[in-house]
Formats: structure tokens, sequence, C-alpha cells
């Protein structure tokens, strides 16, 4: 009895770490098309937070390009507005309490 629940209690521990290790994610997809409004088809947050987008054409962290909030849990369509077209690969990142917790690249796609 006792090492069923010891088994039990492990299965679930280990379960409740990859839950946790999968929290802060950005979804499905890698490319985004070129434009002044960029959207990302899911983040997943631990925390309320926000997404920076910044040029990545280098293959760098270049120039901010815009930001926006997101709330703890999954964040659909995530809308960016960038103020002006943008062609080049951006990397986004997103932050918890001022801590970067995950990061993604993307693939702009020309129109």
């Amino acid at each position: 009895m006792t090492k069923t629940i010891a088994l039990t209690l492990a299965a679930l521990m280990g379960s409740a770490t990859f839950a946790a290790a999968d929290a802060d994610t950005f979804g499905f997809g890698r490319n985004l098309d070129e434009g002044s409004l960029v959207t990302l088809a899911l983040v997943r947050s631990s925390g309320d937070g926000v997404v920076e987008l910044y040029d990545f054409n280098t293959g760098e962290q270049g120039a901010l390009l815009g930001m926006t909030n997101v709330h703890a849990g999954a964040n659909a369509d995530v809308r960016i507005n960038l103020g002006m077209t943008n062609r080049n690969d951006v990397i986004a990142v997103l932050k918890v309490d001022g801590q970067i917790v995950a990061t993604q690249d993307y693939d702009v796609d020309p129109r």
C-alpha cells in the first residue's frame, strides 16, 4: 500500500513538473506575415506579463519593434502593433515579473 502511494505521488509530481516546465511557451507556427500588425497564434504564460517583439534579421536581437500585455494562462491571437511595416525576421520575448521566461524566433514571409 505504501509503495502504491509513493508511486502515485511520484507520478503526480512528475506531471506537475512537466506542466510547470511547459507553462511559458509560444504556440505552434514559426512563420508570420509581413505587416504593421503581428499576430501570435498562442502564448502561454505562468503569470501576467508582456510579449516584446524585436528585430532578428541578423540572427541577433535588435531593436524593439512593439510590445503587448498578456495574462496568466493561454492567450490566443496575441496582437502586437508595430506602427510600421516589418519585413525582417523577429524574435518574441515573453517576460513575467520582468524576467525572460520564453523566447521564439519567427520567419517573416513577404506578401
